[in-house]
């Protein structure tokens, strides 16, 4: 009975764990390297960490003809590693 309900505790532990989003470090006090107030990027939110990029853009990358805004430089470099998989969820 008690190997039972621990492999239920950890059953639903592990699942658990397998269903978190990956956490981005943001570091606040970035700033950009050029004035991005007047910059059109295709997306809304940020296609790594989901921030509002209206809000906080740092920084933007072209990919196909169009401009994604990021927060930071480190969800630039993910996009980066893999901008195909970014840009079809991008909003």
């Amino acid at each position: 009975m008690k190997t039972f309900i621990l492999t239920i505790l950890l059953s639903v532990s592990a699942f658990s764990c397998a269903q978190e989003t990956p956490k981005v470090k943001h570091v606040s006090k970035m700033k950009p390297a050029t004035d991005l107030k007047n910059v059109k990027v295709v997306n809304a939110e940020d296609p790594i960490c989901k921030m509002k990029t209206a809000d906080y853009l740092k920084d933007t990358a072209d990919y196909k003809g169009k401009k994604y805004g990021f927060c930071s430089d480190h969800c630039k470099a993910e996009f980066k590693k893999n901008p195909e998989k970014y840009a079809q969820n991008a909003k």
